[in-house]
């Protein structure tokens, strides 16, 4: 009996020590995940806050929170369960999947382009005159879970590109600590930015000067990261949405704009070994970005530009 307990107890020993590998393993790609989806993640953190703009402050986080528990909802209930059944049965839709998500970003970013250059209009205010309060805020709150049901597919798509070698069981863990991590990063990051003009006025009100001076210093700061902010965002959309594109032709044998990109961003980091790696990253990015870009131009002549001339 002793000698049955002790082989008992040897054989949960061993398999405490493979789940804690496991463990180990999943915690490890699903970082490796998220920084493949680090692109969109900013995106997504760029173009949230202007979900609420246009309404009052105390409704700010709120909208935050329900944008926020729509985005898990997305992930969890309609993308984890459509992925899987990917990786399982369809494996080889992936790559065209994720080139159908990245030209809908790359449309995104060069409309945004387009409205830049011919002035844009007040948004906010022109739902404020159009809507009610309730009603605007519902609206808001449906576009932007419909703008993060994009975004999140394809977090989740490029997260599950990352670990579809995996076992199916390794990639539904993965896919859900993405999805937590994400949301509650990104969410949280915007809950930051959405609010620190408030977070600034109460610092500067402090009794001491050097609280004050940084209070005044974050209000100030505010319309410039907002504005920084939707440059990143359309700057990470077209890297993003290209590079998925150019991943795809990749995958595809389609390989002269790969190749191209790819040449061009090794001859620049061998130029520049001491910082290799940062040179090859943007020369890749600006790469996708171009052909984003294009492609977006493209899609948006198509939908917009020139059915106007006719």
């Amino acid at each position: 009996m002793p000698s049955g307990l002790i082989a008992l107890l040897d054989d949960v020993a061993g398999i405490v020590k493979l789940t804690a590998t496991s463990l180990d393993d999943v915690a490890a790609a699903a970082g490796k995940a998220g920084t493949k989806a680090a692109g969109v993640v900013i995106d997504d953190a760029a173009v949230t806050p202007r979900y609420v703009m246009g309404l009052t402050p105390d409704r700010e986080l709120p909208i935050i929170w329900k944008i926020a528990k729509g985005s898990l909802r997305n992930k969890l209930l309609f993308l984890l369960p459509a992925a899987l059944l990917i990786s399982a049965l369809a494996p080889w839709l992936l790559p065209p999947l994720l080139m159908l998500g990245g030209a809908f970003l790359c449309y995104e970013a060069a409309e945004k382009l387009l409205e830049a250059m011919q002035g844009g209009h007040d948004v906010a205010q022109e739902a404020l005159e159009t809507h009610s309060s309730a009603d605007l805020e519902n609206q808001k709150v449906s576009s932007a879970i419909r703008t993060d049901f994009i975004l999140s597919g394809e977090i989740m798509a490029i997260s599950l590109g990352t670990v579809a070698a995996e076992p199916i069981w390794e990639q539904a863990i993965i896919l859900v600590v993405v999805a937590f991590l994400i949301t509650a990063g990104v969410y949280g990051v915007v809950g930051f930015i959405v609010k620190m003009d408030d977070i600034g006025l109460h610092l500067a009100k402090r009794a001491s000067a050097l609280t004050r001076i940084i209070g005044r210093g974050m209000v100030k700061a505010m319309p410039v990261i907002m504005s920084v902010l939707g440059v990143i965002g359309t700057a990470a959309m077209l890297w993003v949405g290209g590079g998925l594109i150019v991943h795809g032709l990749h995958e595809f044998h389609w390989d002269m704009i790969p190749d191209t990109i790819h040449h061009a961003a090794q001859g620049a980091a061998s130029a520049l070994p001491a910082i290799g790696p940062l040179v090859d990253w943007t020369v890749n990015a600006i790469g996708g970005a171009i052909v984003g870009l294009v492609v977006g131009g493209i899609i948006v002549a198509a939908l917009h530009v020139i059915p106007r001339k006719q």
